[in-house]
C-alpha cells in the first residue's frame, strides 16, 4: 500500500514539479504578492526589498560551493579510490546501497551538511559498480541524509544561541547566551537524532522501487559514448615541456605543496585546541583544502583536481541570489513583522513548540537558510516564549527558548523534503553528465514527511523540557 502510494506521488512530482531555478521564480512572485496584499508593502518599496536581498547571500552561496569543489577534490585522490573499492567489496545489493548512503550520509552530515557532498560521491560511485540501483531513488537517499545536520556539530541556529555578542544580544532579545547543552545536547535533540536514524532508513527502505529498469546511472547518462578522463595524475603529465624546464620543476613537485600544507595542519591543530569542536563553514572549507593538498601532493595534480571539481556548479552561482531576493522581500518589508504578529496571537504555553516548528517549516520554503530564517522569525518567537513564561525561574525561561529555537530548526530540516533548494548541493555531483531533474528525485519524500512531521510534533507537544 505505501509503496503504491509512494509511486503515486513520485508520478505527481515528475508531471508537475518545475526545476529548481523555476520554484524560485514562482516563490519570488508569490513573495512579492504577499508582501503587497498582506504587509501593505508598496510597488516600488518590494522592489527596493527585493534588490538589497539579493547581494546578502553572496558569502553564503561561495562557502557552498567551496565545499563542494573542495570535497569533490578530496573524492578524486587515490585515498579516496582505495576506500570506495574497500567499501564496495562489501556492498553488493541495492538495497545495502541504499541503506549504507543514508546510514553514512546522515552521519557524516552531522559534522556538516557541506559533508553531502562527500555523501553524493560515495553514492554515485557505488551506483556505477552495484547493479540493480534506482538512481533517483538513491539522490533521494542521499538528500534525505541531509535532516541529521540540524541535531549535529554545525547546528546554525544552536551555534549562534552559545556565541557571544549575537545579534539577539546586541538587539536586547536575549541577556546571556544559550550553551549547546540545552540545544544539542538535550534529551529533545538526542530523541530527534535517533528518530531519524532509526524512522528514515525504514521509511526509504518501504517506499523504495522495487524496479530499476531503465533507472539506473548507466540508463541516464547523456554522452554513453565520451571518453574515460585520464587519470589525474596521467593528465599531469601530459602538460609537461618535452624537455627539462623550471616551470615543470615547480608545478609538479611535492615540496612546495606539502610546506603550504603543513601550514594548514599547524593552523588546524592550533584552532581546535584553542576552540574546541566548534565547526562552522570556513573551518570545514580551509580542511577539506589542506587534506586535498596533502592527498594530490603537487600543484599540477591539485589544479586539475580543481578544474573537474568545478564543472556543475552553475546551478548555486546563479539560484542563490534570487532566493537571497526573497529573503529581502521577508526582512524589508512588514512581511516578517506580520508573520511574527500571527504567531503571537497563536501561542501559548501548550503548543509553542508545534508552532516554532510550523513556522520553521513554513518560511524556510521563502527562506532557505537556517540562519537567514532564523533572523526573520526568531527574534519575535523568542519574545513570544519570554512573555509566556513571564514569572518562571530564568532557567526555565532560557530552556523554553532553546526548545522553541531548536523546533525552528528541525520545522526547516524537515520542510527541505518538499523543498528542492538543497538539492543544488549534491546535483552537481549526483546529476553531472545525467538526465536528472529536481521532479525525478522529490516524489520520495512526501509520504516520510507526512510520517515524520506527524512523529516530530507528537514529540515537540508531549516531551517535557
Amino acid at each position: 500500500m505505501i509503496e503504491k502510494l509512494g509511486a503515486v506521488f513520485t508520478d505527481l512530482f515528475t508531471r508537475y514539479m518545475p526545476s529548481a531555478y523555476v520554484f524560485a521564480l514562482l516563490l519570488t512572485i508569490g513573495m512579492a504578492i504577499l508582501a503587497f496584499t498582506w504587509a501593505d508593502a508598496s510597488f516600488f518599496g518590494i522592489l527596493n526589498a527585493w534588490y538589497d536581498g539579493f547581494w546578502t547571500l553572496l558569502s553564503f552561496g561561495m562557502q557552498i560551493i567551496l565545499v563542494i569543489v573542495t570535497a569533490s577534490c578530496l573524492a578524486q585522490s587515490d585515498v579516496f579510490n582505495r576506500l570506495i573499492n574497500w567499501t564496495i567489496k562489501r556492498i553488493k545489493t541495492p538495497i545495502q546501497v541504499y541503506l549504507s548512503v543514508f546510514l553514512i550520509g546522515s552521519l557524516l552530515c552531522l559534522i556538516s551538511f557541506g559533508m553531502a557532498v562527500v555523501s553524493a560521491i560515495f553514492a554515485r560511485e557505488l551506483a556505477k559498480r552495484v547493479k540493480g540501483v534506482n538512481y533517483p531513488f538513491l539522490v533521494a537517499c542521499v538528500y534525505a541524509s541531509l535532516g541529521s545536520w540540524v541535531t549535529g556539530a554545525s547546528s546554525s541556529i544552536a551555534l549562534l544561541l552559545n556565541t557571544p555578542d549575537n545579534f539577539l544580544i546586541k538587539t536586547g532579545v536575549l541577556t546571556e547566551v544559550i550553551p549547546t547543552s540545552e540545544t544539542l545536547g538535550s534529551n529533545l535533540n538526542l530523541i530527534m537524532l535517533l528518530l531519524l536514524f532509526i524512522m528514515g532508513p525504514i521509511l526509504f527502505l518501504i517506499i523504495r522501487p522495487k524496479s530499476a529498469e531503465g533507472k539506473e546511472l548507466n540508463d541516464l547518462i547523456v554522452d554513453k559514448n565520451s571518453k574515460a578522463l585520464l587519470s589525474i595524475k596521467k593528465e599531469a603529465e601530459t602538460y609537461k615541456l618535452s624537455y627539462r624546464a623550471v616551470s615543470d620543476l615547480l608545478n609538479n613537485t611535492s615540496w612546495l605543496q606539502s610546506v603550504v600544507a603543513l601550514m594548514g595542519v599547524v593552523y588546524l591543530v592550533y584552532y581546535f585546541y584553542n576552540n574546541g569542536f566548534n565547526l562552522n563553514f570556513n573551518i570545514i572549507i580551509f580542511g577539506f583544502l589542506i587534506v586535498g593538498l596533502l592527498l594530490h601532493r603537487t600543484p599540477m595534480r591539485y589544479t586539475i583536481a580543481m578544474k573537474r571539481a568545478s564543472q556543475n556548479i552553475s546551478g548555486i552561482l546563479f539560484q542563490y541570489p534570487f532566493y537571497a531576493g526573497i529573503m529581502g522581500i521577508m526582512l524589508y518589508t512588514d512581511l516578517g513583522q506580520k508573520i511574527g504578529d500571527l504567531q503571537s496571537s497563536m501561542a501559548t504555553l501548550y503548543n509553542y513548540p508545534v508552532l516554532a516548528y510550523i513556522s520553521g517549516g513554513i518560511v524556510n520554503f521563502a527562506i532557505p537558510s537556517a540562519g537567514g530564517e532564523f533572523a526573520v522569525i526568531g527574534p519575535n518567537i523568542i519574545k513570544v516564549v519570554q512573555e509566556l513564561g513571564a514569572g518562571l525561574p530564568v532557567s526555565e525561561v532560557n530552556a523554553m527558548i532553546a526548545k522553541a529555537s531548536m523546533s525552528i530548526a528541525y520545522g526547516e530540516s524537515l520542510s527541505n523534503m518538499l523543498q528542492p533548494f538543497y538539492l543544488l548541493i549534491i546535483f552537481p555531483v549526483m546529476a553531472l553528465g545525467v538526465k536528472l531533474q529536481a521532479r525525478d528525485v522529490m516524489g520520495y519524500f512526501v509520504i516520510p514527511f507526512i510520517i515524520l512531521f506527524i512523529l516530530q510534533s507528537v514529540i515537540l507537544l508531549w516531551l517535557p523540557l
